[in-house]
């Protein structure tokens, strides 16, 4: 692996190269779509070269950011170019002390070695039908409480019960959880009550959808989590019923004995990267439109999660995400060269391949007001297999489609809505966290209509390399983002979720409309 030192001299021999494409671009012409009209075409996003989006490309997916895999050397890297980029191009700093950086102090979480559970004569032991999700090593012993979900203080909950130090039984997953995303959300929420409720353990009855064979390599390796906030010292467990052979844990006067490693937590610091292009409009700069991407990747190695072969062990992930990060830096520069009439806050997120945990972090501590936030702009995908169009998860539903197709048709592209709906891609992005706190998001990514092998030959693999990319479309991609994003922030009114939408609750209580 590379030192943070040289990564970060790479950083600047790769800030030199792009200052040279970029006084290149001030001279090139514009390349625009010939049926556009004279003004759109003289808009600055139609000058992006090709040149430019690959000087970025290049570096951020290159084998020196060793897979950019949040809180290593290579993320903070990638971090810093990045920062540096909206430093170049006279973005107001968003992030902490004055800077671009919102650090986030992640917590390494090493797998656990050893686990066993007794129930009556039983035995159960790590792996076959145990999972550690988190905590210190435990050794308890007592009668169980079943508390449903465990999400609430309601009937179906913790009503009534006095639970510390007890042990506590909830059912797996939550009413609404359909995806991963959503079944470790509601997980991460059963533990930070459980431990407010200072019970001595909590586990979880699991028999959702993900096979358990899935949820035991995932356990059985490394995770990255957001700070524990004083709820590591609790054992959390996840017990396999997926053929309801734990039922009568929920029975009353049920007892068990558990023994846990637990899993030791290691600092593991990363930062998203936010700038704000400040709005020309006196009364709509109030209101900001969020351009976001993740930045980070899986990494090198065992890390990537896929096999690989022993030439090319780092996953550079191109496509994923360096091409919606370029996308990003591409959108700053064409709006910061004309700014539109709403501000624009450019965020790119870190810790999404590890949980959407970037965006979540923002949700929770944002840099411009939520109720501010009138659009989120996300891009992220795994690649491509048409480049005739963009596709776009959430076009239906987030109230911009007219500025979305717009923007695209105006770069040449077509626009394909909702592609592949049976893999629930909308909560799979950083998009959902906006969109569960309100904020209308859709997400913005390259063409694709199903997930079939030419999406399959590069999504995670190590061969997802800058060199198998088609630039020409890179290119176009980036300038239909950046003109649809103008499009929105110029907006006379605010885009709004299509009604009966899951998240349109969320927003009238945001918006308070």
């Amino acid at each position: 692996m590379q030192t943070k030192t040289s990564l970060f001299l790479l950083t600047g021999l790769s800030l030199t190269m792009l200052t040279h494409a970029q006084n290149r671009a001030t001279k090139a012409p514009p390349r625009p779509n010939a049926s556009q009209p004279a003004v759109v075409a003289k808009l600055p996003e139609f000058s992006l070269t090709r040149t430019e989006i690959e000087v970025h490309t290049r570096f951020l997916a290159s084998d020196e950011l060793q897979g950019r895999r949040t809180g290593d050397p290579g993320n903070l890297a990638a971090a810093r170019y990045i920062a540096e980029q909206f430093r170049l191009l006279g973005l107001k700093p968003a992030g902490d002390n004055g800077d671009y950086l919102q650090r986030i102090p992640f917590e390494r979480v090493v797998a656990a070695t050893s686990a066993s559970m007794i129930i009556g004569g039983d035995k159960v032991e790590l792996g076959k039908d145990l999972a550690v999700m988190a905590g210190g090593p435990a050794d308890v012993s007592g009668d169980v409480v079943y508390v449903g979900y465990g999400l609430t203080d309601g009937e179906d909950g913790y009503k009534g019960r006095d639970v510390k130090g007890r042990i506590l039984i909830a059912q797996g997953g939550s009413p609404e959880a359909k995806g991963p995303g959503e079944i470790f959300r509601a997980s991460r929420q059963k533990r930070k009550l459980a431990t407010e409720k200072g019970a001595a353990a909590l586990i979880e009855l699991y028999s959702e959808s993900i096979p358990w064979g899935f949820v035991n390599q995932y356990f059985s390796r490394e995770q990255i989590t957001l700070p524990s906030g004083g709820s590591s010292a609790m054992a959390h467990l996840w017990l396999n019923n997926a053929n309801n052979q734990f039922k009568h844990l929920k029975e009353p006067g049920m007892s068990l004995m558990l023994q846990t490693s637990g899993r030791p937590r290691i600092p593991a610091p990363s930062a998203n990267v936010a700038g704000i292009i400040e709005g020309t409009d006196a009364k709509l700069k109030d209101e900001y439109v969020v351009l976001s991407a993740h930045f980070d990747h899986v990494g090198v190695g065992k890390q990537g999660g896929n096999a690989y072969p022993p030439s090319d062990s780092i996953f550079n992930g191109a496509r994923d995400n360096a091409f919606g990060t370029v996308a990003i830096l591409a959108a700053s520069k064409a709006l910061s060269q004309q700014r539109p009439k709403r501000s624009v806050l450019v965020l790119a997120l870190t810790g999404e391949e590890v949980g959407l945990l970037g965006s979540s972090y923002y949700a929770e501590h944002p840099l411009v007001p939520l109720k501010q936030t009138i659009f989120d702009l996300n891009t992220d995908g795994a690649g491509y297999n048409d480049t005739t169009v963009v596709s776009v998860i959430g076009l239906e539903r987030t109230g911009a489609r007219a500025e979305i197709e717009a923007g695209a048709k105006a770069a040449g592209l077509g626009v394909f809505a909702e592609p592949a709906p049976e893999q629930g891609l909308f909560d799979r992005s950083d998009n959902v966290s906006f969109a569960a706190k309100g904020i209308p998001a859709p997400t913005f990514s390259a063409g694709f209509k199903a997930f079939n092998e030419e999406i399959g030959k590069y999504y995670h693999q190590a061969i997802d390399n800058p060199e198998s990319l088609d630039f020409n479309y890179v290119q176009k991609f980036c300038q239909a983002y950046a003109h649809a994003a103008r499009l929105i922030a110029n907006r006379t009114t605010r885009p709004q979720w299509s009604a009966g939408d899951k998240y349109e609750a969320a927003g009238k209580a945001l918006y308070g409309r």
